[in-house]
């Protein structure tokens, strides 16, 4: 009977104590970049944020039709439906202002659209919190909100253009963008995660998707620097031709691949050595080795086995002659 009586008194309490607040999704606060490469056909999105996934939940691209940053009280569905527009042919103004227009909550939004013609539109709603705001410039859009200032955007936008302007590979000017944002104040509640996707056509493994890279870092003290370095680790195993010297920007050599292929035929190109053929894979052997020394010698460099960025850089300008 006390038993029944306790019971009883307990789901009373129970029916009367106000309900547990609904669970909220946590603000989605970050500063991204989303940029393109019209020459080698690549779209990106780099992003940083003080929310664990936040490399899941932001970005969204297809290689040959567009890519997105969708953030602040971040509205996913922009995601699917903003590609779907954009491979129906909606440039990324008209594809914003359909977004406002449709969205109820689009004034708590923030979120940047660029197509494969590298033309981009953003968005910053008048409710996201300070600082927030975008900018966009050729070939990529700056955006972020919850920031120490707009020094952040400002400081992304000079870093991707200032990279860009110096040649480096696609994904280099990403993380250039991110790390000069977080240098300058970044996300004003601090790190946690960051992601970057880079789709290319038939960039995948294998050649099997446009998946160029898609990495994250879900939870670290500097997320923006393990980034960097993971990715250092995907291009030398995945794409070395574009990270190794003469075509990327990594000095160190590994003794074979296809980034020794590539040095053999521009050295060829050059006047100097033949080309691999098939023989795969290429050696940094002495025969290699001997071509290097040789064109050094020809266009009055320091003679040394070692690919250097400077001997890089007149191999591409001769080769490409």
């Amino acid at each position: 009977m006390r038993r029944t009586t306790i019971a009883a008194a307990t789901l009373a309490l129970a029916l009367l104590a106000p309900a547990a607040p609904a669970q909220e999704d946590p603000a989605l606060s970050t500063f991204s970049i989303v940029a393109c490469d019209p020459e080698e056909g690549f779209l990106g999105v780099g992003i940083q944020s003080r929310v664990v996934g936040a490399g899941a939940i932001v970005p969204a691209a297809e290689a040959g039709v567009g890519a997105i940053a969708t953030q602040a009280a971040a509205n996913v569905a922009f995601k699917e439906r903003g590609l779907e527009l954009l491979r129906e042919g909606l440039p990324p103004a008209e594809v914003r202002d359909l977004f406002a227009a449709e969205d109820p909550g689009i004034e708590n939004r923030q979120f940047a659209v660029m197509d494969a013609q590298c033309r981009s539109s953003a968005f910053t709603g008048d409710s996201t919190l300070a600082w927030a705001g975008h900018r966009t410039g050729p070939h990529y859009s700056v955006q972020g909100n919850i920031l120490t200032g707009p020094e952040v955007i400002e400081a992304m936008a000079r870093a991707f253009e200032e990279a860009e302007t110096a040649g480096l590979p696609f994904g280099e000017r990403i993380l250039a963008s991110l790390k000069a944002g977080q240098e300058a104040g970044g996300d004003r509640r601090g790190r946690q995660g960051a992601g970057l996707l880079i789709v290319q056509e038939a960039g995948g493994y294998g050649g099997g998707d446009d998946r160029y890279a898609d990495l994250r870092v879900e939870d670290h003290v500097e997320p923006i620097l393990e980034l960097e370095r993971v990715y250092g680790v995907w291009m030398r195993l995945f794409h070395p031709v574009d990270h190794f010297l003469p075509a990327g920007s990594e000095a160190v050599a590994a003794p074979a691949g296809a980034h020794v292929c590539l040095l053999r035929e521009m050295l060829a190109a050059a006047g100097h050595g033949t080309a691999p053929g098939d023989q795969r894979p290429c050696w940094f052997d002495e025969e290699t080795i001997a071509a290097l020394r040789a064109f050094q010698r020809a266009e009055g460099l320091p003679e040394r086995p070692v690919l250097d960025s400077r001997t890089a850089e007149r191999l591409r300008e001769r080769a490409g002659s």
